[in-house]
């Protein structure tokens, strides 16, 4: 499997494959681009409530491939996609899955796939 460089393109490639990896830039890039425009949205929405139903229909059509690519990275660390239910245990959750996320990528292949970034 070829060096995944283009994050954007195979976050959107694959917005609804569960299986498989992705890196910490595949990730982190496309949590990133989110964070960005939710506060945009946001932003805007306390002027007009066009954008208040902009950002809504935003935040609901990310919702499948946010899960996809948490899923598969997760996969990356050799953990299964169940740990995206982490966060459901109070205060210490959401601590446990970002140190998950941030972990480096398992090396070489594993159950779930070959590795998705170079080696270090």
């Amino acid at each position: 499997m070829p060096m995944i460089d283009n994050w954007k393109l195979v976050v959107l490639e694959r917005y609804a494959k569960f299986d498989g990896r992705a890196g910490r830039a595949e990730y982190w890039w496309f949590a990133l681009a989110n964070i960005i425009v939710a506060i945009i949205l946001i932003a805007l929405a306390s002027v007009s409530n066009l954008f208040f139903v902009l950002y809504f229909v935003w935040a609901i059509a990310i919702i499948v491939p946010s899960i996809a690519v948490g899923i598969r990275r997760l996969h990356d660390t050799d953990k299964t996609g169940w740990f995206l239910l982490l966060p459901i245990i109070p205060l210490v959750g959401w601590i446990i899955l970002i140190v998950l996320m941030v972990m480096a990528s398992d090396p070489g292949p594993n159950k779930f796939g070959a590795t998705t970034e170079p080696s270090a």
